[in-house]
């Protein structure tokens, strides 16, 4: 076993790991963060998307040691303290970028990534980015449309049903 600190979502955690922990293992597990969900685990689907130190990563192909004294963002920090939703996050409810929600944190944190260094993509560039994210309910057009908006562009409202 080894002892690792890091930093998730600003609050220190410490913990004890083999080293074959996942980095998804040790934050469901462990911290019990569940938001950050495992599909896959080979790195196709990307529904275990997290930040580290400021990079998307697939954290069920990531070795929690290696993220040792690093600073990792799940989903459940991507919310303000009173649960009022981020712009990623409200685009996705506002624009229906979600439909049985598996794969909605690792596209929300893949977003944000893509929002980051691309403040005003283009359509082509979201798609682009979310190549390494499967939704299997959406067919991703609302989840584009959302991140478009979230990225403060115009997007035609949803219609109201």
């Amino acid at each position: 076993m080894t002892k690792l600190t890091m930093t998730v979502n600003g609050r220190s955690v410490s913990g004890e790991v083999e080293g074959r922990t996942l980095l998804s293992t040790f934050l469901r597990e462990n911290l019990g963060l569940t938001g950050t969900h495992v599909g896959c685990d080979t790195s196709q689907c990307g529904a275990c998307t997290v930040h580290v130190n400021g990079l998307a990563v697939k954290s069920c192909t990531m070795f929690a040691q290696e993220a040792a004294g690093a600073d990792v963002a799940t989903i459940e920090g991507q919310a303000a303290a009173d649960g009022t939703l981020n712009r990623i996050q409200q685009a996705f409810q506002d624009y229906h970028g979600l439909q049985c929600g598996f794969c909605t944190p690792g596209m929300v944190m893949a977003a944000a990534a893509l929002l980051k260094d691309t403040p005003k993509p283009t359509e082509a560039e979201v798609r682009h980015h979310l190549e390494g994210n499967i939704c299997r309910c959406t067919g991703y057009h609302n989840i584009v449309r959302a991140i478009m908006a979230a990225s403060g562009q115009d997007v035609a409202p949803v219609a109201a049903e």
